[in-house]
């Protein structure tokens, strides 16, 4: 008899045992401060946009979230700190478009692969590329600027900030897309000195993102053509998509929410739900749009597929780009 009590005693307490591990996984999951990392710099779209769904994020769970970014060799840095740690849903993980589609010679650690290297959550937000023109170019379209190209061949000139970024990888896609060529004009230290050049006519065009873009459209300095979004936006109306005239072409920074490797699948499902959830609402689409942002509400496997139809998407261009350079060695 005190045999089968002893038995029945330890089969309650293993039940218990599950019952309180699966609980913790889930219901009462958060149940202390999350830590995201971030490969972009404080103050930058991808990192302004987090904080917004992180603020919401906080709210529902009644548990502090804390960004920390750690920007540097292409992305690695972050790539590191975050697959280092503890799966357990306590650190998170935004990566960048650049994180899984990078030409960066010191990212040793991307670009990443999912589901190999970290579990998809969802989606935060996107920012959409601007294509502007010089007013003293003498277009009005992108078909007037691809025609002129095209009698031209490498005699229009773009800026971007920087080689290997998202300006840069945008204008290939244009070149690769619409059978032009343009000559690259590439800047550091930001886009003011680009924008300075393209308003004075030194330099054709320009592609940059909106916080780059809204003063100067605003001003006059350049004329805003295109925009690489999926459909219009309600702040451009009038501005129509690359799409409009190359069909399929979209060209968006984007960003998503990862997890390490091992993180238990209960958790990672209600983080997928609970980040749908938030950047569903439309009060905090309206905010983050006034800022260039725009969410798409993703789950894990759409997510999934998204990233990885992105890296087929821009593998062609990224091709395009080393065999440019090796020509040049």
């Amino acid at each position: 008899m005190k045999s089968h009590r002893r038995c029945f005693a330890l089969a309650f307490l293993l039940a218990a045992s599950t019952i309180a591990t699966a609980h913790a996984q889930t219901g009462a999951y958060p149940t202390k401060p999350v830590q995201i990392i971030a490969d972009s710099s404080a103050g930058s779209a991808p990192d302004v946009a987090l904080r917004f769904v992180t603020d919401r994020l906080s709210q529902l769970w009644g548990q502090q979230i804390l960004v920390v970014n750690k920007p540097g060799a292409g992305g690695s840095v972050a790539a590191r700190a975050a697959a280092e740690a503890t799966p357990d849903g306590y650190t998170l993980y935004q990566p960048v478009l650049s994180t899984f589609v990078s030409l960066h010679p010191a990212a040793s650690n991307v670009p990443l692969h999912v589901p190999k290297d970290f579990l998809p959550i969802g989606f935060v937000s996107e920012n959409p590329m601007f294509v502007a023109v010089s007013p003293k170019l003498g277009v009005s379209s992108l078909k007037e600027l691809i025609d002129l190209a095209k009698k031209s061949p490498g005699e229009i000139s773009y800026a971007t900030t920087g080689v290997g970024r998202l300006t840069h990888l945008t204008g290939e896609l244009l070149q690769h897309q619409a059978g032009i060529k343009l000559l690259l004009v590439p800047y550091t230290g930001g886009p003011a000195h680009a924008f300075s050049d393209v308003a004075s006519g030194r330099v054709n065009l320009i592609i940059e993102g909106f916080s780059g873009i809204a003063g100067a459209s605003k001003s006059g300095a350049v004329k805003v053509i295109a925009v690489a979004s999926a459909k219009r936006l309600p702040q451009f109306p009038d501005v129509p998509t690359v799409s409009e005239t190359i069909p399929g072409f979209q060209a968006t920074g984007w960003a998503v929410i990862v997890a390490p490797v091992g993180t238990p699948a209960a958790i990672v499902n209600k983080l997928s739900d609970d980040l749908y959830k938030v950047t569903s609402d439309p009060e905090l689409q309206q905010k983050l749009a006034k800022l260039g942002s725009y969410p798409n509400p993703m789950k894990s496997a759409q997510a999934l597929a998204f990233v990885h139809k992105q890296q087929q998407m821009w593998q062609p261009v990224l091709d395009d780009i080393a065999k440019q350079q090796k020509a040049k060695k």
